[in-house]
């Protein structure tokens, strides 16, 4: 049995990338962390929420099979403990009877000493817990050494009753453990709740938070600790795991954490990248993908699509393909190649000459009498998205798809044609934001990027008007406003959910307005067939917005 702890102790925070159902892989990680953290002295080690699991783990919680083998592990992780130091709080999914708990169990001297239940259920934007989860009961601390310790599960500190409880309970710390996504600007939200619950309980807080990317959400770590006077003690680094350590004393007011590590945390077009990076790396790995490949057109988005693919999985995993037909141009040509050889990149050129005429051929007979139009200019993203795909099958790499949210907002883009592919790195960055992200990481490499330092995507790209090159002379802004209107109009449309009126008070024209109001709602049914892709803003595309696709609705003005 363990010394109660009388005047301070070492709390370790394990900011790790789980795989969702790998629990045995999860399990090994964190044995390898607490003997890490043990190494250091520390005496209790906290790790995420769902931890052994993954998070979020969605349906696949309602097996009964998964639950007994979560239990098992915490069971067999248990027994580690019957060493002595440190004990471990960690997240489980808890069967009790017919209902599930998202649940943290306390791990001390060789058994389950405390689990507790997670009160509130997040059922907003991209979380759903309500439907696989049931609501926990208001949680008691728990007696760890003789500390009472308050282990609010991450959405429970976003309103003030659970923690508010505890502390009335005799909590004398606040220990969260958190599966909270990244979207822009996030830490600053979360530094704003905790320090609203510290200023309502009078208890320093602990946020632990795991990273690494799980299907199109990804989380960047950073967890934290904060004193009662809401300073921060301790700040861990982002976009990395990490084990940090920190010291709490016991003094007259309470406990305090000593200063440890301060990391400095990416913000901007910086955490942004790495958000992309990161979420496209995970998806990549954690299906077992050995590469990826793509078209490079000589344009901005593919353009930024391979640097972050050479980042994230190194240049030797990366195909990159130009599929020119005639209304290729030279500069695009040229742009594609100063690219691909700037990061490093196998790079071919396969024309798409014969499968564009063959495709026109064929359908001669069916289109006689008609004109020209988008049908035959779409089978030049068609021919392409075939050829990558087959590519793909032929080889194993996932076909990375490259449209940003500007175009699949208002559908500029082809079904079955550019929308090919796994997996769209870029697909919550509207098109401004490209631009930004790709300036940026001309100016620096981030940590932990594979590819090289210095310009990484031609200037030229960044200057030149933005074309699809389906047909001569053609520009985007020939069937799209500029961007910097279109993407203020979709921000207030999708993001803000503005009625019209307001966003013709912006300054936009009116036609203008109902232009892409009309073209954002007629594009659902390809959404909803396009590839999953990182969530960057407060609210993206797939989990966040769930539009039905058979919809007459249009607001008036």
């Amino acid at each position: 049995m363990a010394n109660r702890i009388k005047d301070s102790f070492r709390l370790a925070l394990a900011q790790l990338n789980p795989i969702v159902g790998d629990i045995d892989g999860n399990l090994k990680k964190a044995r390898a962390a607490r003997e890490t953290a043990a190494a250091r002295g520390a005496d209790l080690v906290a790790f995420t929420e769902l931890y052994l699991t993954g998070y979020p783990i969605e349906d696949l919680v309602l097996k009964p099979a998964l639950q007994e083998a979560a239990w098992q592990a915490c069971e067999a992780f248990a027994r580690d403990t019957g060493d002595g130091w440190p004990a471990v709080l960690v997240g489980l999914p808890w069967g009790d009877g017919s209902f599930v708990y998202n649940a943290l169990a306390l791990l001390d001297a060789g058994r389950i000493a405390a689990v507790r239940y997670k009160n509130n259920l997040p059922n907003y934007g991209v979380f759903d817990e309500k439907r696989v989860f049931a609501t926990g009961p208001m949680p008691e601390p728990i007696d760890f050494r003789g500390v009472k310790l308050g282990v609010p599960v991450c959405e429970d500190i976003w309103s003030e009753e659970v923690c508010a409880g505890l502390a009335k309970a005799g909590s004398e710390l606040l220990i969260v453990p958190n599966g909270s996504p990244y979207w822009m600007d996030k830490q600053t939200q979360r530094y704003d709740v905790a320090r609203a619950r510290i200023a309502e309980t009078g208890l320093p807080l602990t946020y632990v938070n795991q990273i690494g990317g799980q299907d199109e959400l990804v989380f960047d770590g950073a967890s934290f600790a904060l004193n009662v006077d809401g300073s921060v003690a301790m700040q861990m680094p982002a976009w990395q795991e990490a084990i940090g350590i920190m010291e709490w004393r016991r003094e007259e007011a309470g406990w305090r954490c000593l200063p440890g590590d301060m990391a400095e945390i990416e913000v901007g077009e910086a955490a942004n990248y790495l958000a992309c990076v990161t979420g496209l790396r995970d998806y990549v790995e954690k299906n077992g993908f050995p590469g990826a490949v793509l078209g490079l057109s000589g344009g901005i988005d593919s353009a930024l699509c391979a640097a972050m693919a050479v980042d994230a999985l190194g240049a030797s995993r990366v195909h990159c393909v130009m599929l020119p037909y005639r209304y290729t141009s030279n500069e695009s040509l040229s742009d594609a190649a100063k690219g691909a050889e700037t990061l490093g990149v196998r790079y071919d050129i396969l024309p798409i000459h014969e499968a564009v005429e063959g495709l026109t051929k064929s359908l001669a007979p069916v289109f006689a009498g008609t004109k020209e139009d988008a049908t035959e200019e779409n089978f030049q993203s068609r021919a392409r998205g075939t050829m990558l795909m087959a590519m793909s099958n032929k080889f194993g790499p996932i076909v990375l798809t490259t449209g940003n949210k500007s175009e699949v907002s208002v559908g500029y883009a082809t079904l079955y044609g550019d929308m090919n592919g796994g997996f769209n790195p870029i697909k919550d960055l509207y098109k401004t934001q490209v631009y930004a992200v790709a300036r940026y990481r001309n100016s620096a490499r981030p940590k932990g990027c594979l590819g090289p330092e210095g310009i990484v995507i031609p200037e030229n790209i960044l200057t030149k008007a933005p074309t699809a090159e389906l047909k001569a002379d053609q520009r985007d802004q020939d069937t799209l406003p500029p961007y910097d209107v279109l993407d203020d109009i979709l921000n207030c449309l999708v993001e803000r959910e503005m009625q019209l009126a307001g966003i013709v008070a912006r300054g936009h024209a009116p036609e203008v307005v109902k232009k892409v109001e009309r073209m954002l709602y007629l594009a659902e049914y390809k959404r909803r067939q396009a590839a999953p892709g990182v969530k960057i803003t407060a609210k993206n595309f797939g989990r966040d917005r769930r539009y039905p696709i058979v919809n007459k609705f249009r607001e008036t003005l």
